[in-house]
């Protein structure tokens, strides 16, 4: 057994252990981290090494999220803004990637893909079981408590005292009780559970004064159909109704809707055949879901639709690309309020929807030769999510739930147009919103809309998009969900600087705990000095250590 799978599977059980006990009184923790994301991983890490009580709960059986289920492109923007544990993590990449034995498809001086630089202290590119590795000997550094497999109980997940949580219930019964709480789910279910105010969807550009929000049609331009597309079931004949997954219209521009920029799984892929599974065509196979693509080629179009970006061992993190790809468009609207069973589904059908893709890809014949032959040349490989039949664990949820706090963060800070107080992290990727729907365009033809890819200077996160109204609650930090525009959260929402907030969130709750302040309270110049003396970048130029 490799040595690495090896130690993710004494984690595994020591955590099943712990969900098998009975339901007992509440266990006491100085802080209770809900969601084992990279965020929720990192957090958790920091709270263990000040000393204090930590329970790491999270529901599904993997530790690690995105970073750990197919995303090992890392969003970055400018890696100079990435310090503390975050850094850490990358700079455990690099320390693996050094070793000879880590290396099993190709030599690592063969390796022409990025984030493996001579010189470079992190790496930025890897395999999606040695993310999951490194994150599961963290979760076992003493003072860490951890829970898999166990979400909250469908009523009562939360219990609160006026405006503070006392306690969250699992679904198994246990009972978890903490002095501050983090929430560090893609979804925000903690944050909602305790009543704290949210929005989901796209706000209206005049809410916060901003320009790239709400619908978006005029830069849409990017992943657009490229020929022009019959969006009717019979072409040419409108009473025959649409094809699957396009709407009549998309709205006025710039106002608000409930959309939300698509998902997607980040397929881990190889060419190397020793390692390569060919695709396989789903049972519940439906070739109409196929259609908008498979016309698209009708009509001249003759591209690879996927990004995937060279992993090391001859792997990919393979992303969205073009006008039909692997992003299921429009089809995720209901999932960040809906239940434990709705959620399951819309996963499976994206899932399917995925399968279905690669495998028309490969092998229907209306699919032009030379992209059959790309995709020939992929597969799965066969040696990652291997007890989820090679498929990532867990896929992208680019976004779900917002707080909404006292202090929203908006286009106009990731600009650089206005400074945010007591920043806590720095954000430095593109505004990017991902497409949010399919609609019939004034010629009659399918477009995609919502797609946004705007640059930004490096920016700081204010501490106060982390909290929420002191109304609502004051003993919790939503480092991931935080509070944020859709068009601002679009640049927010990358991996490293999740890890980074977290990390800031877990030093505000020690803050808290050791004062005896709510989290609203935490002084934001003695905030700032902990910060930077665990290595935290919160001005660019800063540096990578003691930032400044």
């Amino acid at each position: 057994m490799n040595p690495m799978h090896a130690r993710i599977l004494v984690s595994l059980a020591a955590a099943i252990a712990v969900r098998s006990q009975a339901p007992s009184p509440p266990t006491p923790f100085d802080v209770v981290v809900y969601g084992g994301t990279s965020a929720g991983v990192v957090a958790a890490v920091h709270i263990a090494r000040a000393g204090k009580r930590v329970a790491l709960v999270e529901p599904s059986m993997h530790l690690g999220g995105l970073s750990a289920s197919g995303l090992g492109a890392t969003d970055i923007g400018n890696k100079e803004v990435i310090g503390g544990l975050a850094r850490e993590f990358y700079r455990a990449i690099n320390r693996h990637y050094a070793q000879p034995v880590a290396w099993r498809a190709e030599r690592r001086e063969a390796f022409t893909g990025t984030g493996h630089q001579a010189g470079d202290d992190a790496a930025w590119t890897f395999e999606p079981h040695v993310a999951e590795t490194i994150f599961a000997a963290w979760a076992q550094t003493p003072g860490i408590t951890l829970v898999l497999g166990q979400a909250l109980a469908a009523e009562r997940g939360v219990d609160k005292a006026t405006a503070r949580i006392e306690r969250i219930r699992l679904r198994d019964g246990r009972v978890l009780a903490g002095r501050v709480f983090l929430d560090a789910t893609y979804e925000g279910d903690l944050l909602a559970a305790a009543g704290v105010r949210y929005t989901v969807g796209r706000e209206a550009n005049a809410t916060y004064g901003e320009t790239l929000n709400g619908v978006q049609t005029k830069n849409a331009v990017h992943h657009q159909f490229t020929h022009p597309v019959d969006p009717y079931v019979v072409p040419g004949q409108p009473e025959s109704g649409l094809l699957p997954g396009i709407g009549k219209g998309p709205g006025e521009e710039g106002s608000a809707d409930q959309g939300v920029q698509a998902y997607c799984f980040r397929i881990c892929a190889t060419d190397y055949a020793p390692n390569r599974r060919p695709w396989q065509k789903p049972a519940a196979y439906d070739e109409r879901a196929y259609e908008l693509l498979l016309r698209h080629f009708d009509a001249g179009n003759d591209e690879t639709p996927w990004h995937p970006v060279q992993m090391p061992n001859r792997k990919t993190d393979a992303n969205n690309n073009k006008g039909v790809s692997t992003d299921f468009i429009g089809m995720n609207w209901r999932y960040p309020e809906a239940d434990v069973d709705e959620r399951a589904r819309i996963r499976q059908q994206h899932l399917e929807y995925t399968q279905g893709l690669m495998w028309t890809l490969a092998n229907h014949p209306r699919v032009p030769e030379r992209v059959r032959a790309h995709f020939q040349t992929f597969g799965l490989a066969k040696d990652e999510f291997v007890e989820h039949d090679n498929w990532p664990y867990q896929f992208y949820v680019r976004e779900a739930r917002r707080m909404l706090g006292a202090f929203v963060m908006t286009e106009h800070h990731c600009r650089g147009e206005v400074p945010a107080e007591d920043p806590v992290g720095m954000g430095a990727y593109n505004m990017d919103s991902h497409h949010v729907q399919r609609y019939v365009d004034a010629d009659g033809h399918v477009r995609n809309e919502g797609d946004v890819q705007v640059r930004v200077p490096p920016y700081g996160i204010g501490y106060h998009a982390l909290v929420p109204r002191p109304t609502d609650c004051t003993n919790l930090l939503v480092p991931v969900c935080l509070s944020a525009s859709h068009i601002a959260y679009g640049s927010i929402r990358m991996e490293p600087v999740f890890m980074v907030l977290a990390q800031s969130a877990a030093v505000a709750a020690l803050i808290a705990i050791e004062r005896d302040l709510d989290v609203q309270a935490v002084p934001g110049a003695e905030l700032r000095a902990k910060l930077l003396d665990c290595g935290q970048v919160l001005t660019h130029g800063a540096g990578t250590g003691r930032g400044k």
